[in-house]
């Protein structure tokens, strides 16, 4: 699979691990987010355990670098991929939360995933 394709979404069962998610909403508030759980397909855990695979080694590339005493500016060109590679997997975790979790929230009439949603922003602009 090509890392910029998107795996294919099973909205079905997504909607059901959302709505199971948003029960366990209450407890997350107060700072435990273990109760929450998003039922992923086959497919796209795997593909997101590949990503994040990946992601490590590049750290451990970096980490044997600097332990080399390798040049400032290669160091620097691996973590600009490292952190591409992190962008991308979050924009993949995004995009599927938008397409799932929010998208069924706000068909329920609800709007806590998308309040949920301007927290986890808020957080990434500081």
């Amino acid at each position: 699979m090509n890392e910029n394709e998107n795996p294919a979404v099973n909205t079905e069962s997504n909607a059901e691990s959302c709505a199971d998610a948003s029960a366990a909403a209450d407890a997350a508030k107060e700072g435990c987010c273990c109760e929450r759980k998003k039922i992923r397909t086959p497919e796209e855990h795997r593909a997101l355990l590949n990503r994040l695979s990946r992601i490590e080694g590049q750290l451990r590339g970096i980490r044997s670098m600097i332990e080399n005493d390798a040049y400032c500016m290669d160091i620097m060109i691996q973590v600009s991929a490292a952190h591409a590679a992190l962008s991308s997997f979050s924009c993949i975790l995004l995009s599927d939360h938008l397409r799932t979790c929010v998208a069924d929230d706000l068909k329920n009439g609800g709007t806590e995933k998308v309040e949920e949603l301007i927290a986890v922003f808020q957080r990434y602009m500081k």
